[in-house]
């Protein structure tokens, strides 16, 4: 009996030993792949804002909507990602302080939210250049997309900052807690202004711009050309209604290459701004239906799937500027002159 207790005392601290063992291979593993997160996320925004700087036909819109949200974005991977990331090392204990949990928890619900509602504002400017591009001026679009960035950064602002003044607790000293107020009238004001009513507009606006898509595919599809009848007319001894014909001919063949090119590019931009708002509902939503029905309920969530929602809503980051530039030609040419130039 002595021996067989040993034998079996010896085996479930070996199988203990290895089950140790390949947890601390997981968790280096994981470190790892979110450190690569952060610096990705940094350096290829970083990347986007320096080509906005450097190359000049980049300096007017909807390039400063781009680089309002690659300044958030940056943020979220220099200011955010990193102190999240020794939070997760320390066993989402947070060993930091006070002070510093309330400028992080601060710093965290502005950027994302400012990067949230950075893609509403491109999903907007994007909406109204298909729908109206005649009155959607160069001069319009800037004077309204500045509005847009001043008001996403001031809401973000209003939502990250008002815990300071009252507004329910970041920290808690006995468990050595540090997350975003549960206080659950904070929790609506927040989620819904940072969430829910974004969502709301983008999904009202990529509707809109299918619907116009489809309307105007199909308004195409019923044009007719009728030559007119004037211009068959022939006259003797003269060149007149050749000239006319080919005028006429060349007015049809660039009005048609017009056409072309628009429906080509408002295409182009209805399945950026689709894959855009699509990337962006699946980073974020597990994470705002989670943090609002344990608010509200008092639900128990697993910590450690509360992480992964909040490091699968902090990869929208990284994901963005991918989206964004994929479908620009003017920044992958952009950055290969900044790569050439550099050697």
């Amino acid at each position: 009996m002595y021996i067989n207790g040993s034998l079996l005392l010896n085996g479930s601290s070996g199988e203990s030993r290895l089950k140790g063992q390949s947890f601390a291979v997981f968790r280096i593993l994981v470190v790892c792949l979110l450190t690569l997160l952060i610096l990705a996320t940094f350096v290829w925004n970083f990347l986007v804002l320096v080509t906005i700087l450097r190359v000049k036909t980049f300096h007017r819109v909807p390039h400063n909507l781009v680089a309002s949200m690659a300044v958030s974005d940056v943020m979220v991977a220099a200011l955010v990602m990193p102190l999240s990331l020794v939070n997760e090392l320390f066993g989402r204990r947070w060993r930091l302080g006070r002070v510093l949990c309330h400028i992080w928890i601060s710093f965290d619900v502005l950027c994302c939210t400012a990067s949230i509602w950075n893609v509403t504002a491109i999903a907007l400017d994007r909406f109204w250049s298909i729908t109206r591009h005649l009155e959607y001026t160069l001069d319009t679009r800037k004077r309204i997309s500045n509005v847009l960035i001043a008001l996403t950064w001031a809401l973000s602002a209003v939502i990250a900052f008002s815990p300071l003044f009252g507004w329910g607790e970041a920290y808690s000293a006995a468990t050595q807690n540090c997350q975003v107020s549960q206080e659950p009238s904070y929790t609506i004001f927040s989620t819904c202004g940072a969430f829910y009513l974004p969502l709301s507009v983008v999904l009202f606006v990529y509707w809109k711009i299918y619907k116009a898509a489809k309307f105007r595919i199909g308004s195409r599809k019923r044009n007719v050309v009728v030559p007119m009848p004037e211009i068959l007319q022939v006259k003797e001894a003269s060149h007149q209604p050749q000239m006319e014909c080919a005028v006429r001919h060349a007015a049809l063949t660039f009005q048609a290459d017009g056409e072309a090119w628009r429906q080509q590019k408002e295409k182009k931009a209805a399945v950026m701004v689709g894959i855009l708002i699509g990337v962006f509902v699946l980073c974020w939503i597990p994470f705002f239906i989670t943090e609002l029905i344990s608010s509200l309920c008092s639900c128990d969530i697993p910590p450690t799937w509360k992480s992964i929602f909040v490091w699968l809503g902090y990869s929208n980051s990284f994901f963005n500027p991918l989206i964004y530039t994929a479908f620009n030609k003017n920044y992958n040419n952009a950055f290969r002159c900044l790569f050439i130039k550099q050697r």
